[in-house]
């Protein structure tokens, strides 16, 4: 599965957008999708380094509603919800490919999540 079809969207809502001074950051993922593949998928995409991916999923909302032919009953689509908490002080990591030293640093911060901080 491709990082980006993981990641669906930004789930903000008040208790959302105050918990990202913590360093807790939601989002809506595939249903099938695992906490590793999150965490995977979210410092690839955001280049941050991820501490923790909580997930909780729902099931779909009963709705009815009215038709010529009488009552017609449906449920809404299943979801699921991901917190993830990223580290806010980041260390630069260093590694070496093939002989070669390289530092890959982290962002303390998302800054595409869809609102300005």
């Amino acid at each position: 599965m491709n990082e980006f079809d993981i990641i669906i969207r930004p789930y903000i809502t008040e208790k959302s957008t105050s918990a990202v001074a913590e360093g807790k950051y939601t989002f809506v993922v595939d249903i099938n999708a695992t906490k590793v593949d999150v965490k995977k998928a979210i410092e690839k995409i955001f280049d941050v380094k991820v501490l923790a991916v909580n997930t909780m999923r729902y099931d779909g909302k009963k709705r009815s509603r009215r038709q010529a032919s009488g009552m017609a009953v449906g449920y809404t689509a299943k979801w699921k919800k991901a917190i993830v908490t990223i580290d806010l002080d980041p260390k630069a990591v260093e590694y070496t490919v093939n002989g070669e030293k390289k530092t890959k640093k982290y962002k303390n911060s998302i800054e595409d999540f869809g609102f300005a901080q």
